[in-house]
């Protein structure tokens, strides 16, 4: 019997426990970008922007906080040695133009990595170098009780 109510107990820690990580991977980032850029198939201006996961898809939601542009884009899921000390998203720069290619969470060793878009491999094909990596630092948007 006491084994039995352990092994319940158990059960539902890990439960709690993926529900809060579940929660926490769906809190949206608030980001100001000094640039436009690209993000999947769309052209997106500067400005501040909330990324979002959506419910269980690998897809972001990319919206401007003014509400004139929004997008979804597919993503996959990354992962790093250690946890991430600051939440940022991590663009490609080819010249003058910008593509988003990971979203990253303070605290969290787990982040999202966009699907590289057709104008992205253009870019990458053009230049025939790697491309410099542009760091933004964001801040997470605690949820309301």
């Amino acid at each position: 019997m006491k084994n039995t109510i352990c092994r319940i107990t158990g059960m539902l820690a890990l439960a709690l426990l993926a529900a809060t990580q579940t929660v926490r991977a769906q809190e949206p980032v608030l980001v100001n970008i000094p640039f436009g850029f690209t993000a999947g198939k769309m052209a997106l201006p500067a400005g501040e922007y909330r990324v979002q996961a959506t419910h269980a898809s690998p897809a972001l939601l990319i919206q401007r906080t003014d509400g004139r542009a929004a997008t979804f884009v597919n993503s996959n899921a990354v992962a790093a040695n250690e946890p991430q000390t600051q939440t940022k998203l991590i663009f490609h720069r080819y010249g003058n133009r910008y593509f988003l290619a990971q979203v990253w969470k303070a605290g969290e060793s787990r982040g999202r990595e966009l699907l590289k878009s057709a104008q992205e491999k253009e870019q990458a094909v053009a230049r025939n170098e790697a491309p410099d990596q542009v760091t933004i630092f964001a801040r997470l948007i605690s949820p309301k009780p």
